[in-house]
């Protein structure tokens, strides 16, 4: 998620995140959704353009030449290597043609990553296995799915949760696969005691789309985990502009991480 914003002619912004609405099918009604093609085109570019080495790094398909490490989440993926004291096994849930893999790849030795899954979309997953999978990346349908090739070690849900219709549900059921380590990052949360569910009007300079985005009251979203996994570390976003995040010109948003080790 990136935060971006430009100013109408009444000095209010365009772009960012809107309203307050009372279910996923209301804010799906006024919003364009995730699944357009052009958001797939646009990604699918520039991380070809990574893996061939004409940039160094991909975010919501906006390339870099100049890399930014998420230090955390490098951080904890060697800590559960150590841990392990083998190579892990990584599940990137909603990691779309391999962001974060490509980012920090150069940390991925063979001591630390075994296999790099991602769950995805199916149009993501079919342009996935097409361009980008490998002897270490591989695309997968669900969780189920990757779970029959692979034992996984460590979850990474970034920037993922917040676009999902019923997240409550999925927290609940994450729980049940009883994955050694979970980490959480880039996800938004609210200075308030329920959680808000707004519409994201994405830069149409990334692309053109709109779509339904959660912001999780924090207690809540982690008390579905809390039973078996125990929190051993928060970190705030490496992304600037998500530390704080405005809602309806107020902010009132943020996003931050969480490192959940099983009981």
């Amino acid at each position: 998620m990136i935060k971006f914003l430009r100013k109408s002619k009444r000095n209010k912004p365009q772009y960012g995140w809107f309203g307050n609405y009372s279910s996923w099918q209301e804010a799906s009604a006024a919003s364009e959704g995730y699944a357009q093609v052009n958001i797939l085109e646009k990604t699918k570019e520039a991380l070809l353009k990574v893996k061939n080495g004409e940039a160094v790094y991909e975010r919501d398909s906006v390339l870099f030449h100049k890399k930014e490490y998420p230090f955390p989440l490098i951080s904890y993926v060697l800590h559960s290597a150590l841990e392990k004291n083998a190579p892990l096994h990584i599940l990137d849930f909603g990691g779309s043609l391999g962001s974060t893999y490509y980012q920090v790849r150069e940390f991925l030795t063979a001591r630390v990553c075994a296999s790099w899954n991602i769950v995805e979309q199916p149009h993501y997953n079919e342009c996935g296995n097409a361009f980008f999978a490998d002897e270490v990346l591989h695309f997968f349908h669900s969780i189920e799915e990757c779970l029959a090739v692979h034992p996984i070690d460590l979850i990474i849900l970034s920037s993922v949760v917040q676009y999902l219709p019923d997240p409550h549900a999925f927290l609940r059921k994450l729980g049940s696969y009883g994955f050694p380590f979970i980490l959480f990052d880039r996800t938004a949360f609210i200075q308030s005691t329920q959680d808000r569910l707004t519409i994201q009007n994405v830069w149409p300079n990334i692309y053109e789309a709109s779509y339904p985005t959660w912001f999780f009251h924090e207690k809540s979203f982690l008390q579905h985990l809390e039973r078996d996994y125990r929190i051993k570390g928060e970190f705030n976003t490496y992304v600037e502009g998500e530390a704080i995040v405005e809602i309806d010109y107020q902010p009132v948003g943020y996003e931050k991480g969480f490192y959940l080790v099983k009981k």
